[in-house]
């Protein structure tokens, strides 16, 4: 493998390296952005990284991230990156840990990360409908030609809701599919959960907004390990007012089992003629 073709690992492209004092030194891959923007998931990947990093340096024996709530106060740009950390507790069950990304010494996204470790025990009650997707073989390969997720993430949406692609608009501000991580590396973990949790197209395309929809708080829940090779994804719309959306995403694996969801709040533009 390439050092290029190595940075598109998310495992690399996510990685960190200890500063000493809570601090770490990020590099922010190119090849996780949507419109030369990092990705709101795979940020929340490398928060991730570093919370686990300093509760490990604390003490903590958790091995997974299973809530982040993250806000974006501007995006950062490709390259160099810090994340500061300050572990606000370690406990036996659960650890929490703050941490912030910061590039020329401004502060471009923070977090409070819960930790734990996630078992293969079976669920007690889960109250979250498998969606209806199209077969794999059915549905339309997103496929972007520039450097974007789209290279890495194998993402085939269900043809009832790829309107957008050809300009048509809808009255249903959902989008729903199957993804598949196609870095060169591995199949998703828990700690790849968090980038499949922001990696599907934005609800409101079919809705007939334009352009990119930037995130400005995203809270994700881990909650299973996942099984197989491809996940089964949801997103839709609550409510879009005001140049904002509300917007939630589920994602279940092979089982149809619920492994992740996340909610977010994003500004939104819509084109003139609506």
């Amino acid at each position: 493998m390439t050092d290029n073709e190595n940075y598109r690992v998310l495992r690399v492209a996510a990685s960190i390296e200890p500063l000493g004092a809570g601090r770490y030194q990020a590099d922010i891959s190119e090849s996780y952005t949507v419109a030369g923007h990092p990705n709101g998931g795979y940020l929340q990947c490398l928060l991730a990284s570093g919370a686990l990093a300093a509760a490990s340096d604390d003490g903590s024996s958790h091995q997974h991230a299973t809530a982040v709530a993250a806000n974006y106060s501007t995006a950062p740009t490709i390259g160099p990156a810090q994340l500061l950390t300050e572990v606000r507790r370690v406990g036996r069950g659960v650890s929490f840990v703050h941490v912030t990304l910061v590039q020329d010494e401004r502060v471009t996204t923070e977090a409070v990360v819960t930790l734990g470790t996630l078992r293969d025990s079976a669920y007690r009650y889960m109250d979250a409908d498998v969606p209806e997707v199209a077969p794999i073989e059915e549905c339309v390969n997103l496929v972007a030609s520039e450097e974007s997720i789209h290279q890495i993430l194998d993402l085939r949406l269900d043809p009832a809701c790829t309107g957008f692609m050809t300009g048509t608009t809808s009255l249903d501000g959902q989008v729903t599919g199957w993804m598949r991580l196609n870095d060169g590396d591995t199949s998703w973990d828990a700690w790849s959960l968090l980038f499949a949790a922001d990696a599907m197209p934005p609800a409101t395309f079919p809705l007939g907004s334009s352009g990119w929809v930037p995130t400005l708080q995203m809270t994700t829940y881990v909650r299973r390990i996942p099984v197989g090779e491809w996940l089964r994804a949801r997103q839709w719309c609550v409510v879009v007012a005001d140049d904002l959306v509300d917007e939630r995403c589920d994602l279940f694996d092979e089982r149809g089992e619920l492994v992740a969801s996340s909610s977010q709040l994003a500004m939104v533009r819509f084109r003139a003629s609506h």
